[in-house]
């Protein structure tokens, strides 16, 4: 079994917390042309009314000037890496055990499987970070083969 690794460019900004605050983010991107493969949000619990959310790609003049007018702007933390391939039964207990006794700590996790892919989105503090990640996941891929 092989996978297939990118590092994903995130964009972020604040959103309100409240019906539509999401939607007027993703309005001025989808104007724009936008085909967003990753979109994640969450609330700011030290911040009332306030969440944060987190979009890839913005490629292109028209979708960068429209992100940053929706108040966007790209960001180094976290650091994403985008992995896909062919799903099967432990494979997410694998991949995170090996992380795990390599001593990264991961900031999210997110793995979806559509028939029999799947794909995730790891969230690391470093680059250096994803980069072990990934060197780990290619050789656990490796062995599955």
């Amino acid at each position: 079994m092989g996978f297939k690794l990118d590092r994903v460019h995130v964009w972020s900004g604040e959103v309100m917390d409240q019906a539509g605050g999401v939607e007027a983010k993703l309005s001025l991107l989808a104007q724009a042309g936008a085909n967003l493969e990753f979109i994640y949000t969450r609330r700011q619990a030290d911040r009332p009314g306030i969440g944060v959310l987190y979009v890839a790609p913005i490629t292109g003049a028209m979708q960068l000037r429209a992100a940053r007018s929706a108040g966007l702007s790209e960001t180094d933390n976290p650091v994403v890496l985008r992995v896909e391939g062919d799903n099967q039964a432990g494979l997410a207990h694998r991949l995170t055990q090996q992380w795990a006794l390599a001593g990264l700590s991961l900031q999210g996790l997110m793995m979806s499987v559509l028939g029999d892919k799947f794909v995730g989105y790891a969230s690391f503090d470093t680059v250096a970070d994803s980069n072990r990640a990934a060197a780990i996941l290619g050789d656990l891929g490796a062995v599955s083969s």
